[in-house]
């Protein structure tokens, strides 16, 4: 497996784990629809979360988060929007950022981004 898909899967493994900490309730990994990725989908007590999880072993070239661009963004509303139909989804939503930065003994330094984005914000 390669270095990047390896750090993505811990990076993935240790923000369920972090939301879970929190109280969070998992709903789905790694949810597909079309071209889009949600890689996770939970509730915080009455709001469904959808988490954008992005992980670095370093950052030279930019903090994770910097790399969830506009495209992602748009492509994430689309597919929770396929979500919230497919559950019939009648509550309140929000979209995080969960950014992870692992040290040289995979020790993971985690900064949480509630409502990073908006649906039609840009």
């Amino acid at each position: 497996m390669a270095r990047q898909q390896t750090i993505g899967l811990l990076g993935e493994d240790t923000a369920t784990a972090f939301l879970q900490g929190l109280g969070y309730t998992i709903l789905e990994r790694n949810w597909r629809f079309s071209k889009a990725e949600i890689d996770i989908i939970c509730k915080d007590q009455d709001v469904l979360v959808f988490v954008e999880v992005k992980s670095k072993s370093y950052t030279y070239f930019g903090e994770p988060e910097d790399s969830v661009s506009a495209y992602k963004e748009n492509l994430i509303i689309d597919a929770a929007n396929r979500y919230m139909e497919k559950v019939n989804h009648d509550w309140a939503i929000r979209f995080d950022i969960i950014s992870i930065v692992f040290d040289k003994k995979r020790n993971p330094a985690i900064t949480h981004f509630k409502d990073a984005f908006f649906p039609g914000i840009s």
